[in-house]
Order: structure tokens, then C-alpha cells, then sequence
């Protein structure tokens, strides 16, 4: 029987950039291409076209931090990444305008080190949008 040790690899940049956007979303700017491709949780069979360009990815993001109330938090469990692709699993929570938690994984794909393309996937999404949205005041 032959045995096979590898010895622990560095980690990837590729895995400290996403480590870097879950801690704070706001610095995701930082690592998009300006051609980014967002396939959102919320898409549907309706509208499943994904968001194109940096700006409209960077508005999709500051409205999700928005809509949360600055209460937006992505506890991450556990982050793969090489050269490639990246995935992220964790559990995003919100205490603002309701309380959710919801397991989230997040897909991510690179070209020389910058994020081109986004799939966000949210356990319940449905869920999600609805604890993001305020409550009836009437």
C-alpha cells in the first residue's frame, strides 16, 4: 500500500479576496471586473437574466446592505477557491426590518485574479426577500 502526504498548501488569494468581501460587502468593488455578471437569489424563471457591469452589481449590493439596515451578516463556514472558481457556505442573517437566517452558498468565478462572475444562492430566498421587506404600516 503506498501512502501519498501532501504537505498543506498556501492559501489561495483567490480565497483571501472572498474572505475579504464576506467580511464587508461594501469591498467587493475592489475585485469585480467592470463586466461582472450577478446571477441573483432572487432570479426566476420569469427574469433570469443575471445583472451586467459593476455599477449595477455594486447597486443590487448597497440596496441588499439597505434594505438590511446595517444589520447584514454573513457567518461563513467554510471557503474554497483556486486559480478559477471560488465557493463560499455560510449563513446569512439580518436582524433589521425582521429577523432571518438562512444558509447561503455563494459561487464565484475568476480570470487573473478578478471576480467576473457572481451566482448568489440562498437556501430560501423567498424567505429572505420577505424578512427584507418592512412591515405594513396601514
Amino acid at each position: 500500500m503506498t501512502t501519498t502526504t501532501r504537505t498543506p498548501a498556501a492559501v489561495h488569494p483567490n480565497t483571501e479576496t472572498l474572505r475579504t468581501v464576506y467580511a464587508d460587502l461594501n469591498r467587493i468593488e475592489n475585485y469585480i471586473s467592470d463586466d461582472v455578471l450577478l446571477h441573483r437569489a432572487n432570479r426566476t424563471v420569469e427574469d433570469p437574466h443575471p445583472l451586467v457591469g459593476k455599477d449595477a452589481v455594486m447597486a443590487h449590493e448597497h440596496a441588499l446592505l439597505d434594505a438590511a439596515g446595517g444589520t447584514l451578516v454573513m457567518d461563513v463556514q467554510h471557503i474554497v477557491a483556486n486559480d478559477h472558481f471560488g465557493a463560499v457556505l455560510g449563513v446569512l442573517r439580518i436582524r433589521h426590518p425582521r429577523e432571518a437566517a438562512t444558509p447561503f452558498c455563494g459561487l464565484w468565478r475568476f480570470e487573473n485574479g478578478r471576480i467576473v462572475e457572481h451566482w448568489e444562492n440562498a437556501y430560501d430566498a423567498p424567505a429572505l426577500a420577505a424578512a427584507l421587506t418592512p412591515p405594513n404600516n396601514t
